[in-house]
């Protein structure tokens, strides 16, 4: 085939690491209509845009495998907090909770009121809420799923039970059309108020929809501390009652008494694997984020508070500080600040290491993009990987980082033609300095943009350049394409 002399976009003189853990190699890399033209030699073509990537890495763009973004692709349209670290797709309605479906006459609760925001709007349908991403687009791709708890917030009447049969039947309904729609799967937080009660028989039975189409089930387990191996268990008889892939979200053991048992967990993990279609994720850091609790395990650590309704101006401060201000114990400082979100030190820095080197673990971020004072990892989970844990602990070659925020991502999310460099692929295309990428945000100061960064691309077009936003959003929604049966001998 004869390869054009004219792109859009030419990046030239880059180190390519093409997102299948390939070595990397130096080449040119042309991009047109949207799409990877070109990869190799061309220093005779000429484009309308010439990236020079000199001393830079040629990447394809990341996935961010866990994400709370279902409304922020609306509302912060321009995703500054991901495209800033190179992420160009993120995985939507993670842990249970999505922004649709859900009535614009209903009061939400934990956690599902931390989708609310300003200038938001509820979907009745999720076919409205795709619709909406695909007519304002973001600056990213997005690839969504139905959330359990918000079924059960449109379903039931009283969460504090299980679900009847009729409730069932329309919640099972509910995921037909989510799937109908474009979603890629279904996601559980059976360790929320809204879906703590479900039972696994329940989630087994609203999930059939999921088996015909091969949706996902992707999963915020019911404990991921003392319980945390029966719930793995649980996680994975639910994929083989159904017959579906599983993720295992943001995968950790928390609490000091459970430091070290991501030595049991992962080779559980890996011997499960043998048998069905698992995966899972985690984030590069020692403390979570979510809703402000008040139950002890979750407050037996340090706590941040990173944002609070009826109390704003605490954003940032240690709940023990807080609590002590007030003359309370700290469960009843947390009661005062909900609703809100926070930031937890519950992990042991061995067991996140040992989770991010596992071979099948891929990247997610799992940020909240609420607030003033969010987690750091909504803005810097990526370049952490990069640079502190791949570049300066070497706990795995630059290659291996990328395909697991890449390559091994699309695989497991089915997100055909994304994330390597491939000729005909998707141009969602990342430049940056091996040497100096780093994450920048911190507890302190968590809105902060990586370092090291020089281009993002998306769907061809420039996002993200020399530390700046260019305005474009060219982001598209994304659908699964399933695995296709093996061929009999």
């Amino acid at each position: 085939m004869t390869r054009p002399l004219h792109y859009d976009i030419l990046i030239r003189g880059g180190t390519v690491i093409d997102g299948t853990k390939a070595p990397r190699f130096y080449a040119d890399l042309g991009i047109t209509g949207g799409h990877i033209a070109a990869i190799g030699h061309l220093e005779e073509c000429s484009a309308d845009e010439v990236i020079d990537a000199s001393g830079r890495i040629v990447a394809p763009g990341f996935i961010d495998a866990h994400t709370h973004d279902d409304m922020a692709l609306l509302v912060q349209p321009d995703m500054s907090f991901k495209i800033s670290q190179g992420v160009t797709t993120v995985i939507a309605g993670n842990c249970g909770i999505s922004a649709a479906p859900l009535r614009s006459d209903m009061e939400l609760p934990m956690p599902l009121n931390l989708l609310d925001a300003p200038g938001g709007k509820r979907f009745r349908h999720f076919a409205d809420y795709l619709a909406a991403l695909r007519e304002t687009p973001s600056a990213v791709n997005v690839a969504a799923m139905v959330g359990h708890s918000t079924l059960r917030v449109m379903a039931m009447e009283s969460l504090d039970r299980e679900a009847t049969a009729g409730e069932i039947g329309a919640m099972q309904a509910l995921v037909q059309e989510a799937l109908d729609a474009g979603a890629i799967g279904m996601s559980t937080g059976t360790f929320y108020p809204p879906s703590v009660k479900a039972t696994t028989e329940e989630i087994i039975e609203v999930g059939r929809p999921l088996t015909a189409s091969q949706g996902l089930y992707v999963t915020h387990m019911r404990d991921e501390a003392d319980q945390v191996m029966e719930s793995l268990d649980e996680t994975f008889r639910i994929g083989r009652e159904l017959g579906i892939p599983v993720v295992v979200s943001h995968h950790k053991v928390q609490n000091t008494p459970n430091f070290g048992r991501s030595a049991l967990t992962l080779p559980f993990i890996q011997e499960a694997m043998r048998h069905q279609c698992v995966s899972l994720d985690c984030y590069p850091y020692t403390a979570g984020s979510t809703m402000i609790r008040t139950d002890r395990g979750m407050l037996d650590g340090r706590v941040l508070i990173a944002s609070s309704t009826p109390h704003p101006e605490c954003a940032g401060r240690d709940l023990d500080d807080i609590a002590k201000e007030w003359g309370v114990a700290k469960d009843e400082a947390a009661r005062r600040l909900q609703p809100g979100s926070a930031i937890y030190f519950l992990m042991d820095e061995n067991d996140v290491q040992r989770i991010l080197a596992f071979d099948e673990t891929m990247i997610g971020s799992d940020g909240i993009p609420v607030g003033e004072s969010p987690h750091p990892r909504l803005w810097g989970t990526f370049p952490r990987v990069l640079g502190h844990y791949s570049r300066d602990l070497g706990l795995f070659p630059l290659e291996t980082a990328v395909w697991k925020m890449t390559g091994l991502t699309a695989r497991n999310f089915g997100l055909a033609g994304r994330s390597t460099l491939k000729v005909g692929q998707a141009a969602d295309v990342v430049v940056f300095d091996a040497a100096s990428v780093r994450d920048t945000a911190s507890y302190a100061a968590p809105i902060q943009a990586a370092a090291g960064i020089d281009t993002v691309i998306v769907n061809g077009v420039v996002a993200w350049r020399a530390g700046a936003h260019s305005g474009a959003r060219s982001g598209q929604v994304l659908t699964r394409t399933p695995p296709q049966p093996k061929e009999a001998p």
